[in-house]
């Protein structure tokens, strides 16, 4: 039998099992493996099949779910192909989440007999077979006409997937759910014979979407799967339909990402449960771009330090001085509570080619301004490039989403980013005269102005308390020197 062995990742992070990533995994005691392993069985990522009429006994490897927020993937390259030996700790296939791109690290062994989704394929549900594993010495051949329907199709029941029989040397028969898809039994109905984008399983998913896609009819397209499913192979041989030719030409279509997926609920569930309410304000910043420049200048080239770095210091500051802001709204075994951090995490909002990501910099309280600079350049670089570990993007407490960068950029709201209560957001810096009165009269003065707008959760944070927030924070910023004490 095949024994479940997961690790815990970091926490809040993702589970490792033997179908699962692994990156630089920590070490988990034996007590918390059985308290998971008993928790959350359906996330091992391997199905137990036997002897049945067509096929020999094998394992199916499934789509794991590598972050907390995954439900589908992307498959990226593999690494080993059909007829490979697998050892534990080998590279399987690389795998697209909704934030990262990862190496999905087997835990297992034995031959990989069949590849049943192949490199490209999109919005992989968790839990759906993607491989299929044999012993060693066993006749991979067999396995040439094996398909996801054999394996039970995509979005399997997890809960289902993991139940093994117990092995023997003249295995029992299969059980009906165990048995191998027959053939789709003839039909007497015109509308039933014709095969449709709606009717499953004479249709796989990929092929649905790919016909979808390319605006395909199925009209009269013959199925070469197993029970004449039409494959994905089908629907690359036939040809567009004349309709789909001229529509082309007014629009397109572009696949949404895991990352966008995930970034679209959350942000829809936060306007949805989040009450928001906005406290804005104008900064002068015209002493913290002097210190700014001053600090720049000593440092020789060693490091450059940026608005939106004191930005984050003085967010930090102003979190210490008005705790209640920096707190998350929780909901614990059907009772509601307001957790406060003891500490600041600020979550800084990154935009990558994918999409919106918001990698924390962690104890903000306690670094210096060069430190702060440091991590947010190594973790913005890593966002773009799509490297970053999930605990790198999980479990701030505060954010701050700066379009200063963009001149055309007065000043603009956030969306909360949940469970935290509040966020900030940074317009571009303008050059405002204001009055000066002098000895010898009024007189203009040029003054560097940065509109900033405070992004409220209602249930967690009162309007008084996030007008005080700002007021701290406004006062941090106009007078930076306190971020130096």
């Amino acid at each position: 039998m095949v024994a479940s062995a997961i690790r815990m990742r970091t926490p809040g992070a993702m589970f490792m099992s033997r179908g699962a990533v692994a990156m630089r995994r920590p070490q988990v005691s034996s007590k918390l493996q059985e308290a998971i392993r008993t928790q959350v069985p359906a996330l091992s990522g391997l199905s137990r099949f036997y002897a049945s009429k067509s096929f020999p006994p094998h394992t199916i490897i499934t789509m794991p779910a590598l972050s907390p927020t995954m439900t589908a993937g992307n498959i990226g390259v593999w690494q080993k192909k059909a007829g490979d030996a697998l050892q534990p700790g080998d590279v399987l296939v690389e795998i697209e989440t909704d934030k990262a791109q990862m190496d999905f690290e087997f835990q297992d062994e034995g031959i990989l007999a069949k590849v049943l989704k192949e490199s490209g394929e999109k919005d992989v549900a968790v839990g759906s077979p993607i491989a299929v594993l044999v012993e060693e010495g066993a006749d991979i051949s067999a396995f040439e006409s094996f398909t996801t329907a054999d394996a039970g199709g995509d979005k399997p029941d997890l809960g289902e997937q993991h139940k093994e029989q117990p092995k023997s040397a003249e295995p029992s028969a299969p059980s009906p759910a165990q048995e191998a898809p027959a053939a789709l039994e003839p039909e007497t109905s015109d509308e039933k014979l014709q095969p449709s984008i709606d009717r499953e399983p004479s249709l796989s998913p990929a092929a649905k979407a790919l016909a979808l896609e390319k605006g395909i009819s199925i009209k009269g397209l013959k199925g070469t799967g197993r029970g004449g499913v039409i494959t994905k192979e089908d629907v690359e041989k036939a040809k567009p339909s004349t309709t789909s030719a001229s529509s082309e030409a007014s629009f397109e279509d572009i696949p949404v990402s895991s990352m966008r997926k995930t970034i679209a609920n959350r942000l829809k569930q936060s306007v949805a449960e989040n009450p928001h309410y906005f406290v804005s304000t104008t900064l002068s910043v015209t002493k913290l771009l002097k210190l700014r420049q001053a600090l720049n200048a000593s440092a020789e080239g060693q490091y450059k330090l940026s608005v939106n770095d004191f930005l984050v210091k003085a967010c930090a500051a102003a979190l210490l001085k008005v705790p209640q802001v920096n707190s998350s709204w929780r909901e614990e075994n059907g009772q509601a509570i307001i957790r406060q951090h003891n500490t600041v995490d600020i979550s800084v909002a990154v935009s990558t080619p994918s999409g919106l990501i918001t990698p924390v910099v962690k104890n903000v309280q306690g670094l210096g301004l060069s430190s702060i600079s440091k991590q947010i350049k190594d973790l913005g670089k890593r966002a773009r490039d799509n490297k970053l570990k999930p605990e790198e993007y999980q479990g701030g407490t505060f954010t701050i989403s700066n379009m200063g960068m963009n001149p055309a950029v007065e000043r603009f709201t956030a969306v909360i980013n949940p469970p935290q209560a509040g966020i900030l957001a940074v317009g571009t810096t303008r050059k405002v005269a204001i009055p000066v009165e002098t000895e010898e009269g009024t007189v203009t003065e040029w003054d560097d102005q940065i509109v900033v707008t405070g992004s409220f959760d209602h249930k967690v944070v009162d309007g008084a308390v996030g007008g005080e927030w700002i007021k701290e924070l406004k006062k941090v910023v106009e007078n930076p020197l306190e971020l130096l004490l």
